[in-house]
């Protein structure tokens, strides 16, 4: 996908006309990523909007302990550190490459720029910031009500894509970070479900064998 084609699928340019994201598109700086690269430091300033093109990007806090609590994964289309950049404060969370990710920054005077110029842009952003908003106060219900087996069924569901043979690429200690719990609690939660015939565990890889069970898990009252 080139960069004037991915330009047209982020939501802050959704309405756009191709020479206005032909425009962005020249604003834009394409960097490239290794698994377990370091894109921004939570604390440091912020200085740019970024946006996954392809790979997948995990967005987390850090304890002062050095325990990990992952807030997301920001997957091809996401956006992240939107806050930092717009209020001009520091980075409210890590980023970190699961894997090979190609990612196009979007510095602070170059988002001005835009805004200036395009003020859809202003309203797609207000939609956007809502929607992570929305995000979060879900994260928030489910590490406060939602018990850990339950956790771990909606992670599953959200990263096992739509067919029930593609198990989700994460480590038991990342849905551990997700999940807001210990990784031992997270393999005896993965073994219940395999025990009760919700999934199977095949080495590194987890195979969803009745997604509707797990659905039912998920949106059973928190």
């Amino acid at each position: 996908m080139d960069t004037q084609e991915f330009v047209c699928n982020i939501p802050y340019f959704d309405g756009l006309s191709e020479s206005e994201h032909q425009s962005i598109k020249a604003l834009a700086i394409e960097r490239h990523y290794e698994r377990g690269d370091i894109i921004i430091y939570e604390g440091d300033k912020a200085t740019a909007l970024y946006v996954v093109c392809s790979g997948a990007v995990k967005i987390f806090k850090t304890s002062l302990e050095g325990k990990e609590q992952i807030l997301s994964i920001a997957r091809p289309g996401d956006s992240f550190n939107d806050v930092g950049v717009f209020d001009e404060g520091l980075n409210p969370a890590s980023a970190q490459a699961m894997g090979e990710a190609v990612i196009y920054e979007l510095g602070r005077s170059e988002l001005n720029v835009i805004t200036q110029n395009h003020p859809i842009v202003a309203h797609n952003t207000i939609k956007v910031l809502a929607e992570q908003v929305r995000e979060l106060v879900t994260l928030v219900e489910d590490l406060s009500f939602r018990h850990v087996i339950g956790r771990v069924a909606k992670i599953l569901l959200e990263y096992a894509g739509t067919e029930v043979e593609n198990g989700p690429r994460l480590t038991q200690q990342e849905m551990a970070a997700m999940a807001g719990s210990a990784r031992e609690v997270v393999g005896r939660s993965l073994k219940t479900l395999e025990e009760n015939g919700l999934i199977k565990l095949n080495r590194h890889k987890v195979i969803i064998t009745d997604i509707h069970a797990l659905r039912e898990m998920v949106e059973e009252p928190v």
